[in-house]
């Protein structure tokens, strides 16, 4: 049985193992959900005033017409901003193509003037949102930055006198934006994202901080900041200020899109649904200078931790009641998500992000599986000893059986019992005197009086023979003070036989006894026969000393061994008639003969 059962849990633990390895991918919308969820709530809103949002906004629009501008307007802006003490100016803006040669020439003259400001460049990975999983895009190397096969850059005119700064979202397969890439490697060489410059030009180490640690210059977004927690200054504003009156030293500045009419700047983030890709880099920069990171996922530790709470959850359900190991499982659940947030959130400058939820579903699965093959094995175990025992034990102790952790050993073994025999005398005689189917009713009348006793007293009717019984005590589950039960169910047994010689004298004429003999030892108890026909019932010396007790027993006298009185001698009141010589014994045989029932064992 228990090789069939562990055949069974391995056979049907192994798919649901590997089912857990294949779900990481489908669960990591959950994963991600969780993620973003650590990273709203560890939110510490502490807007680094080094970063300021010129914005081309509603109001701007209003003011100065409808988008594109002329690029001259785009002069007096950069002059104010310089004057104000910008130290980076990021143009999160397109200037891919030539316009009015007037004023491309005279655009182009404001920006050789200063050396602090950047131009967007556009890796092609068709289009800011595709994903990068393109025709254009090769991955050459888990150590390299990604790699894109061509690359949209400024307008040369005007990327000749600027710095240049990709402006490509890593948007994942849920269109949120995690990350960053850092560096991109194009046909025009490794080009740095807007943030990295704009965080280089006001001082920030990114070489050593970012670049170096992140070798394939992917990083995870930290994102503290909402959009409404960023300094916005209007477009229109700075380009009309010419009184100075925006303080900005220091400052990295990006000038982007943040008016409502302009959709295809707009982005999903971890903490906020709709966005402008502007905020994004702000951000990223907000964090560049706050020197924050994030470790993300290990799909090593994944891994590891599936196959630990798979195995761990497995023993629980084997271990302990269901009951148990579910309190065990959700508290494990907990301490997981609880941990994971704390590790997200343990450090001001860095996070490790822990994916919990494919190891919780491990988790839940092997708890699942193995609370189900358990649940089966253990219904099937007692469906099987109620068939084996529900017409020899009392219904109680059946439930009793059925409810039990005790383990039920069916296959033999040697324990001690108390064996119980009796046989009905005068029945020979009374048998003639009936017709075949009144000595059957009166068999199952004898039977029923000695049954309601042996279930009343926790016995289990091992058999009836004929005219003879055998009852066990403390098999198939113990019974504490079985030798007592054993006597106690003796001794109302022949209560009971007051009534039915009276009634058996009165009608047949004939006088009827029992004989009741009991011994206590270690005997061998369980299915015991063919393949065939197969029984539950005990064998051993100390049963046949039972069997040759009953023999010596007068009618209406109930007698048991030494080993049976000694245990028994407070609680019933007894006559010692001596030694006996019994068949196969070598020894004499002290008998003691039950008189009168004194108390009951607490």
């Amino acid at each position: 049985m228990k090789r069939k059962l562990w055949t069974t849990a391995l056979i049907g633990n192994i798919p649901v193992l590997l089912l857990c390895f294949l779900l990481i991918g489908p669960l990591l919308v959950l994963s991600n959900s969780l993620y973003d969820f650590d990273m709203k709530s560890t939110m510490t809103n502490e807007y680094h005033h080094d970063v300021v949002v010129v914005a081309i906004d509603d109001e701007s629009l209003k003011e100065l017409g409808a988008f594109p501008w002329d690029r001259k307007s785009y002069i007096p802006v950069i002059e104010h901003l310089e004057k104000a003490g910008a130290a980076s100016i990021g143009f999160d803006i397109q200037f891919y193509e030539k316009s009015n040669p007037e004023s491309d020439k005279a655009f182009a003259d404001a920006l050789a003037k200063y050396d602090n400001i950047i131009l967007p460049a556009q890796a092609d990975f068709t289009g800011k949102f595709n994903d990068i999983d393109n025709s254009n895009v090769t991955i050459k190397h888990p150590n390299e930055p990604i790699t894109s096969k061509s690359v949209i850059m400024p307008f040369p005119e005007f990327g000749a006198v600027t710095q240049v700064g990709h402006v490509n979202a890593n948007v994942d397969k849920d269109n949120v934006i995690r990350k960053t890439f850092l560096r991109i490697n194009t046909p025009e060489g490794m080009i740095d994202s807007l943030a990295i410059q704009s965080a280089r030009n006001i001082g920030i180490d990114v070489d050593t901080n970012y670049l170096n640690n992140y070798k394939n210059a992917e990083m995870q977004i930290k994102y503290d900041l909402n959009s409404d927690d960023i300094q916005v200054i209007p477009f229109h504003k700075i380009m009309n200020d010419t009184e100075g009156k925006y303080k900005l030293r220091n400052t990295a500045v990006l000038i982007g899109f943040t008016a409502t009419g302009v959709s295809n700047d707009d982005g999903r983030t971890p903490i906020e649904s709709k966005t402008k890709l502007v905020y994004v880099h702000a951000n990223i920069i907000n964090q560049l200078i706050n020197d924050t990171h994030i470790t993300p996922e290990k799909q090593k530790i994944t891994f590891f931790l599936i196959l630990v709470l798979f195995l761990g959850a497995a023993y629980l359900s084997w271990k302990f009641k269901p009951t148990t190991s579910f309190i065990i499982v959700f508290v494990l659940i907990i301490a997981m998500l609880v941990g994971q947030y704390y590790l997200f959130s343990y450090s001001a400058t860095n996070g490790i992000f822990v994916n919990t939820v494919s190891p919780i579903a491990a988790l839940l699965l092997s708890f699942l599986v193995n609370i189900s093959i358990k649940t089966y094995f253990e219904t099937k175990q007692k469906n099987y000893i109620t068939k084996q025992f529900g017409r020899y034990i009392s219904p109680d102790l059946v439930k009793e059986i059925a409810k039990s952790d005790q383990e039920i050993k069916l296959g033999g073994i040697s324990k001690e019992l108390s064996v119980l025999f009796l046989d009905v005398r005068g029945f020979t005689p009374l048998s003639e005197k009936l017709q075949p189917e009144e000595v059957v009713g009166f068999l199952n009348m004898m039977f029923n009086l000695i049954t309601e006793k042996a279930l009343e007293n926790h016995g289990t009717i091992d058999k009836f023979i004929g005219d003879a019984a055998m009852i066990l005590y403390n098999a198939p589950l113990d019974v504490k003070h079985h030798e007592y039960f054993a006597v106690k169910s003796a001794y109302d047994m022949q209560k009971g036989m007051i009534q039915v010689r009276a009634d058996v004298l009165e009608k047949y004429g004939v006088t009827i006894s029992v004989g009741i003999g009991i011994n206590t030892g270690e005997v061998v108890v369980g299915n015991i026969g063919s393949y065939l026909r197969i029984d539950y019932t005990a064998i051993g010396d100390n049963v046949n000393t039972a069997a040759r007790i009953e023999s010596n027993t007068q009618p209406n006298q109930v007698l048991v061994s030494e080993a049976t009185y000694e245990r028994t001698k407070e609680y019933f009141e007894y006559n010692c008639i001596g030694e006996k010589m019994m068949k196969g014994k070598s020894l004499p045989v002290k008998l003691y003969e039950v008189i009168e029932h004194l108390k009951t064992p607490v």
